[in-house]
C-alpha cells in the first residue's frame, strides 16, 4: 500500500465487524497489529515516515488534525495516515482497542516513532 501524500483522514462508520477490518487490511496489503491503549495523555502533533491505517474496535477518544482540531473517534472508524501527515492521538480516558496496519512486517512501535513537525520534509511541491 502506498497512500497519496496529504492530511490524515478519519472515515467514520467505515466498518461494523472485525472481518470487514481484516478484509480491508488484506486489500490494502497491510501487516496488522492489535493495539490496546489504556489511559494516556494527549500526544503532541507529530508525523511518521510510514503510511498507516488504524481501525477503532472499542472505546472513544479523538485525534488532532494538522490544525490541532479534535476529530472524534469511536468503534467503526478508520484512520488513514499517510507518511508525513501531521496528527496526534488524543487523551484516552477509557480502554481503546485498535487494529493498526503498516505496509511492512515490522515492530509497530519501532516503525511509528513520533517525529518532530520541525523535521518534516516540505510536502508543498
Amino acid at each position: 500500500m502506498t497512500l497519496a501524500p496529504g492530511p490524515m483522514q478519519v472515515i467514520h462508520n467505515f466498518f461494523t465487524t472485525k472481518a470487514q477490518v481484516l478484509d480491508d487490511i488484506k486489500k490494502q496489503d497491510l501487516w496488522p497489529t492489535t493495539y490496546v491503549s489504556d489511559r494516556m495523555a494527549e500526544l503532541p502533533l507529530h508525523w511518521h515516515d510510514v503510511d498507516n491505517c488504524g481501525y477503532v474496535l472499542a472505546g472513544n477518544s479523538y485525534v488532532l488534525d494538522e490544525q490541532g482540531r479534535r476529530v472524534p473517534l469511536g468503534p467503526g472508524d478508520k484512520l488513514v495516515i499517510p507518511a508525513g501527515a501531521l496528527h496526534a492521538e488524543g487523551e484516552v480516558t477509557e480502554r481503546m482497542v485498535y487494529i493498526v496496519g503498516i505496509p511492512e512486517p515490522a515492530n509497530l512501535f519501532e516503525r511509528l516513532t513520533l517525529l518532530d513537525p520541525a523535521d518534516r520534509p516540505d510536502t508543498s511541491t
